[in-house]
């Protein structure tokens, strides 16, 4: 079921607001410290840390299990127009969601994010991708050895 409900707004708010949680700090301060004349908003929820429970399944199809728990932190914001924002960004960094949902809202009225979200997805990528070549030198195969039985 899931983004089957969601209209093409939602489903572009969606993959913002994951595009932003996942960018660095310092991306969204620099894009933060570029907007011209200041941008106010308050907050309707000021950032907070808590814990999700992470859930997984045995081989990536069999039973649901408890992985453990992440740490985020959420925030919401208002602007001073009246448009709301919201995140949720993995780990303990205040300043991550409250740009992140101020620019969640900023995007909402100014609706020209796609070069800005290009760019932010590209470096996401390459980092993902940078992740995976380390993860994958660490492989380890084990095998079996059978032995003739007479």
């Amino acid at each position: 079921m899931g983004d089957l409900a969601l209209n093409e707004d939602q489903l572009r708010r969606k993959a913002r607001m994951e595009t932003l949680a996942r960018a660095s700090l310092s991306d969204l301060e620099n894009y933060y410290q570029d907007l011209p004349g200041s941008v106010s908003y308050g907050f309707l929820r000021e950032p907070e840390i808590g814990l999700v429970m992470v859930r997984a399944r045995a081989g990536g199809s069999g039973a649901r299990f408890n992985m453990g728990e992440l740490t985020v932190t959420r925030c919401s914001v208002q602007l001073d127009q009246g448009e709301v924002g919201h995140s949720y960004v993995k780990g303990r960094s205040k300043r991550h969601a409250e740009l992140a949902a101020f620019l969640d809202a900023h995007f909402e009225t100014s609706g020209n994010d796609d070069v800005f979200l290009e760019r932010l997805n590209r470096d996401v990528a390459e980092k993902r991708k940078s992740q995976s070549v380390k993860a994958a030198a660490t492989k380890v195969d084990f095998y079996t050895m059978v032995r003739g039985e007479d």
